[in-house]
């Protein structure tokens, strides 16, 4: 709803715009929406280390369509919640459970605690082609690890010559590890935004619409007023 002249302060994380889900993107899509509908909002963009999604692929997106934004370092997030800066988290999914669980990049799981913790409503933005009907228990989805280089270096863009290029970050001798993914409870998730509405994170409420995954879902695809 629109809010007169307030700005609504949007957090979000990793990357899950247009340039990887075509049109709106997912997670970005009700920023767009509302942006495009006349509200004015501004949103948080955590940079997501290691490969930096957000300060990469999200804030140029976001830039291209004249959404106002700041880039921050992903440990900001929380700091901007206690201090009544950021209205509501909305993150983007790679798999959801029949239960609710939301498996996403790194860190996803630390904005929910921190949202959990100031009272301020964290939201899953998916298609729901992105939900498993067959797994309700997001624990039992098999965490990627992901090659060390890409913790202990980072490229950039060489504002002199054009170019990207790979500064290492670490001591050469000191070992990294880099978990690509992780899983956000149901009970810290406020709902779930589908093409279908917008759903509690709980197996009823994903059933009712979706099904269990052994039968066509019971809901059609319908637009969102």
């Amino acid at each position: 709803k629109k809010g007169g002249d307030k700005t609504f302060n949007i957090l979000t994380h990793c990357n899950a715009g247009w340039l990887a889900c075509i049109d709106f993107g997912t997670a970005t899509a009700p920023m767009y929406a509302a942006h495009d509908a006349g509200i004015k909002l501004h949103v948080y963009v955590d940079e997501t280390r290691p490969r930096n999604q957000g300060a990469s692929l999200t804030a140029w997106e976001l830039g291209q369509h004249g959404v106002p934004h700041t880039v921050i370092a992903d440990n900001t997030g929380g700091h901007l919640m206690q201090h009544g800066m950021v209205d509501m988290v909305i993150t983007g999914a790679d798999r959801v459970t029949r239960g609710g669980d939301v498996c996403n990049k790194i860190g996803t799981y630390l904005k929910a605690l921190a949202a959990k913790d100031n009272n301020v409503p964290f939201y899953v933005a998916l298609p729901s082609s992105t939900l498993d009907l067959r797994l309700v228990d997001g624990f039992k989805i098999p965490i990627e690890q992901r090659s060390a280089r890409e913790v202990s270096h980072v490229q950039g863009l060489h504002e002199e010559t054009g170019k990207i290029m790979e500064v290492l970050l670490t001591p050469k001798s000191s070992p990294a590890a880099n978990y690509a993914f992780d899983v956000t409870p149901r009970h810290l998730v406020t709902g779930l935004i589908t093409e279908c509405g917008v759903h509690e994170a709980n197996e009823a409420a994903i059933v009712a619409v979706f099904g269990n995954g052994s039968e066509e879902p019971s809901a059609k695809k319908a637009k969102v007023e």
